[in-house]
């Protein structure tokens, strides 16, 4: 929300997550409000949905902007400085323009990582709602990166882009005055890369039991039944939710975490912890 302008702190939102009253302007913490509800539904949001993106759009600016949860109507521009810096397409292009976007995000066999930064800034181009395209855009990328690697839904990408804000628009500007996305590509790929690096996960006496008792590829009722586990909201919670968000395992079937047949392995930096783990 910062990168946007809000001022709240983190002991302010904080209080908003506990139901606490908070005086500040009530625009900021609707913000505030309508975020926290599109980080519960995160993890069910599939990318190349366009109907999940507009409910996404539509949450993140309830009670903001009349259009929330529709494409823009009219024409926009990005400003900098008094200045446009980029015309948007005109608002009848938008639905095609950001269908082909999410076809193309569907079946491309580019790597996540890839996809993930040219789908942000193909966004930002497009410039879809009347605003909320920025969140919109960070947030896309970010479940992008989560449904390839869960450990994403924890890494702070946003707090470095925050960080770095001039240089993320001045990425974006580059791109489109080169008519190629290089230059936005290779800031984000540095800022998610500065962001893994600075997120070291801390590993919980429950998820090193998990990680040492995976062989080769199992299902969550082998885990649980190989540690002795009968409550499964707890062996969710406490083991299989922690070790994906750190990215130590993964799934088998990661585009349908809810399959039948999902099954969870160990990932090399997984692999990684339990060989650093035994020679202490």
């Amino acid at each position: 929300m910062a990168i946007e302008g809000n001022t709240l702190s983190e002991e302010q939102i904080t209080a908003i997550l506990d139901g606490k009253r908070v005086i500040a302007q009530p625009r900021e913490i609707q913000e505030v409000r309508n975020a926290i509800v599109a980080y519960e539904r995160f993890e069910q949001w599939r990318p190349h949905a366009e109907e999940e993106l507009l409910e996404a759009h539509r949450i993140l600016m309830a009670g903001l902007v009349d259009e929330a949860g529709a494409y823009r109507r009219g024409g926009v521009g990005v400003m900098a400085g008094g200045r446009i810096i980029h015309m948007a397409p005109p608002a009848h292009r938008v639905p095609t323009l950001m269908r082909d976007l999410l076809q193309w995000l569907h079946t491309t066999d580019q790597h996540p990582l890839i996809s993930s930064s040219v789908f942000h800034y193909e966004f930002e181009f497009i410039h879809p709602f009347a605003d909320g395209n920025g969140r919109m855009g960070r947030l896309w990328q970010t479940l992008i990166l989560f449904r390839w690697n869960p450990m994403f839904s924890h890494i702070p990408v946003e707090s470095l882009v925050h960080e770095h804000q001039a240089e993320y628009y001045q990425a974006l500007q580059s791109a489109t005055s080169q008519t190629d996305s290089a230059p936005f590509i290779e800031f984000m790929l540095r800022m998610i890369l500065d962001a893994v690096i600075t997120s070291t996960p801390q590993v919980t006496p429950q998820v090193s039991e998990l990680l040492a008792a995976i062989q080769g590829e199992m299902s969550r009722e082998a885990l649980q039944a190989a540690l002795g586990l009968l409550d499964r909201k707890s062996f969710r919670e406490r083991y299989l939710k922690p070790a994906l968000a750190a990215g130590l395992i993964a799934m088998t079937i990661p585009g349908k975490p809810n399959s039948r047949l999902q099954k969870y392995r160990l990932t090399d930096h997984g692999r990684r912890w339990l060989q650093e783990r035994d020679k202490a």
